[in-house]
């Protein structure tokens, strides 16, 4: 899964800890608050050496990896603003299987 990092205003800052199991994602929407998410066992996620603002999540197990993405996703949910208007947060833009 190909994640993308989406900001208008304050920079979201995304770092990868523990050896790839961990994300910790700082400065959403200008909070103080440190999000971490913890990967499922097996999955790693990296930042991208290519493109700015970008995370890679892979693993081997299709359920497992899209679980990950989803618990991404959802850890920066805009609350009690209107959703419409403030577009921030962190999407899949692509997924699929990686040919070794």
């Amino acid at each position: 899964y190909r994640m993308r990092l989406v900001y208008a205003h304050f920079p979201i800052n995304a770092n990868v800890t523990n050896g790839g199991k961990t994300v910790e994602i700082r400065n959403f929407l200008g909070e103080k608050l440190v999000r971490v998410i913890n990967m499922l066992p097996g999955v790693k996620v990296e930042k991208s050496a290519s493109t700015k603002d970008e995370l890679i999540i892979t693993g081997p197990d299709i359920e497992l990896t899209s679980q990950s993405a989803a618990l991404v996703h959802q850890s920066c949910l805009v609350k009690k603003k209107d959703i419409r208007k403030f577009l921030d947060g962190i999407y899949v833009s692509s997924h699929g299987a990686i040919e070794a």
